[in-house]
């Protein structure tokens, strides 16, 4: 899902230098949303070279065109932004959510450019998350055939077999196919539970809970420590930092 919206995000033209229609523009540019951004058109607030445009899906050249609001230019390229979360459970990886729930739009609220998640953390799963507005990077980011590799602390129910995690790292039969091979290591038992460390480059739907439930140790605690080279350092739950200038050259030059 997360792949096939970045898909269309970055081939509609939004990730790339092309001819877009103009409320793309408005959008990618921060203004407003694209139906809102569609309201502002069709109340003739916005000239194209000089002229007023009150049809929907009209054609413009971010590069080349004068688009104006409210008389005032807009800048056709949104500053590419690029944040690191410390994703707390009990939020969705999501900018909306139906249900009402907080979401992880919440957490980054004083951002003002819109900038979207790379990849998901389910609402029970805290840790690393991503986000950008860099649709060509996450297209990098979250395409199977770049094998980023993700680092998951799992607190599990028992404790488990060498022949349960030798299961783990050759790959699990899911309902959606197999998992590729990860890389696993026991690092404590407690009385009840154990800790893994499950290393994997696959984004599967909540894939990491239903390895382990597949094998009889169910998760009961899942966090996120790692993104390829990405670490959370010092963030507490809740915190965001930008990447600096050399993490997104890195990023870019891996992937």
């Amino acid at each position: 899902m997360q792949l096939a919206f970045w898909l269309n995000y970055f081939y509609s033209g939004v990730g790339g230098d092309a001819v877009e229609r103009l409320q793309k523009v408005l959008a990618r540019a921060g203004i407003a949303s694209r139906r809102k951004s569609e309201e502002i058109i069709l109340q003739g607030r916005v000239k194209v070279n000089g002229k007023v445009v009150r049809k929907l899906g009209t054609k413009v050249d971010p590069d080349n065109d004068k688009i104006e609001l409210d008389d005032r230019p807009i800048k056709g390229k949104e500053k590419k932004v690029y944040i690191l979360l410390y994703k707390p459970s009990g939020y969705v990886t999501t900018m909306k959510d139906p249900q009402g729930r907080k979401t992880v739009a919440d957490l980054v609220s004083s951002i003002p450019q819109r900038i979207y998640p790379v990849g998901r953390l389910d609402y029970d799963t805290e840790g690393l998350l991503l986000m950008t507005n860099d649709g060509k990077l996450v297209y990098r980011l979250t395409h199977p055939s770049h094998e980023v590799k993700k680092t998951y602390l799992a607190t599990v129910k028992g404790h488990p077999s060498e022949r349960a995690l030798r299961r783990l790292r050759h790959g699990i039969k899911l309902e959606d196919g197999m998992t590729a091979p990860a890389r696993v290591k026991l690092l404590k038992a407690y009385n009840n539970s154990s800790l893994l460390e499950l290393i994997i480059h696959e984004g599967k739907n909540r894939q990491v809970r239903r390895m382990c439930e597949a094998v009889g140790h169910p998760v009961l605690k899942l966090k996120r420590t790692k993104v390829g080279f990405l670490t959370l350092d010092n963030l507490s739950k809740g915190e965001f930092r930008y990447l600096t200038n050399s993490e997104i050259k890195r990023l870019k030059e891996m992937y």
